[in-house]
């Protein structure tokens, strides 16, 4: 399962899209995709590329010459919504580029842009009709056409019409998925719902790649995109970090401290567990499967490895007691940094 996610920045601005790109990068994103409006920012690719390390993906509607373009420029592939790109013959152009430069295609079935024969057959955009769009132009990219370097996404801003999409077509073809639920909404909603359809999905054993579409700057897409595949047990990347909730036991400004732990370890790749407890009482037997986990209470606070104690530091050495504990246990470990 690959992780992707999309830009905000105007393409055509070269230095501030490479920034964005490394900085997503950094976060764990794998794939990237850029859009493309016009033929510039098509160009603007071939300065774009060679300063990044993640496979670039070029987002293009309706004008099939900007796909061309965008191969060219050295795209490794480009998402394409056949429904707004007119013409089969237009479609056959951007195929034809891309076996040439041996680049993939995903064929992004959206339920805002579905063909007006199905929308006219089904009478608005039901799975049945994503499934039906994909396959139709499967059978004309592959089956007509001969090419096989492609993958699907059927998309829906309606989490169970996503998941319904993407149930059946696995059900009807192997071709790799896209996994997105697409106009999902803010950090908040936009996370839950992702989290609940792609949740469904990977642990049925459908999906290859994914985006978690944010309403959001797109480095939370990357970091909600990991957490999801953590928790399913999909794939793992840096700390998975336990904590219990505030309650009236807890003598130590417990969401503060467990703020900072959180930002000082997205530097840690290693797939770890750790744990922030507020409870010097509980919190070791409770977080005992924690790698490596810190404690606090009123002006002491402790370090436990597997839930046993071996340390206790005052309350201000606390955090910096934690994380030297966390950089002995990763030296002794040089197998999971060699996973990250």
């Amino acid at each position: 399962m690959v992780v992707q996610s999309m830009t905000n920045t105007d393409t055509r601005d070269v230095p501030a899209t490479v920034a964005q790109i490394r900085e997503l990068e950094e976060e764990g994103c794998e794939v990237i995709r850029v859009a493309v409006p016009d033929e510039k920012a098509a160009e603007a690719l071939k300065e774009i590329i060679p300063q990044i390390q993640v496979p670039l993906i070029a987002d293009i509607h309706f004008d099939w010459r900007l796909a061309v373009t965008a191969l060219k420029a050295g795209a490794h592939g480009v998402r394409i919504n056949p429904g707004n790109i007119k013409g089969r013959e237009n479609v056959k152009k951007i195929i034809e580029e891309a076996r040439r430069r041996e680049a993939c295609v995903r064929i992004g079935v959206n339920a805002g842009s579905l063909e007006k024969d199905l929308l006219k057959k089904y009478g608005w955009p039901r799975p049945e009709a994503l499934v039906e769009s994909a396959l139709r132009w499967l059978d004309y990219i592959v089956g007509d056409l001969g090419f096989e370097n492609v993958k699907v996404s059927l998309k829906s801003s309606d989490l169970w019409h996503t998941v319904s999409a993407y149930r059946e077509f696995s059900e009807r073809s192997d071709f790799p998925l896209h996994l997105g639920v697409t106009e999902a909404g803010g950090l908040i909603p936009g996370t839950v719902k992702s989290a609940l359809a792609l949740g469904i999905l990977l642990s049925e054993g459908i999906g290859d790649t994914l985006r978690v579409s944010l309403t959001a700057h797109p480095r939370e897409e990357v970091r909600v995109a990991w957490e999801i595949l953590k928790a399913v047990g999909v794939r793992r990347r840096g700390p998975e970090i336990v904590a219990c909730p505030t309650c009236g036991r807890c003598e130590i400004n417990l969401m503060e401290l467990y703020e900072e732990v959180e930002r000082r370890a997205k530097k840690i790749t290693a797939p770890i567990k750790i744990a922030v407890m507020g409870c010097v009482v509980n919190g070791p037997g409770e977080a005992r499967e924690a790698d490596v986990g810190l404690a606090g209470g009123k002006g002491v606070g402790l370090i436990f490895r597997k839930g046993k104690i071996v340390r206790k530091v005052p309350e201000d050495q606390l955090l910096s007691a934690f994380f030297e504990e966390i950089d002995k246990f990763l030296a002794e470990r040089p197998d999971l940094t060699a996973k990250a």
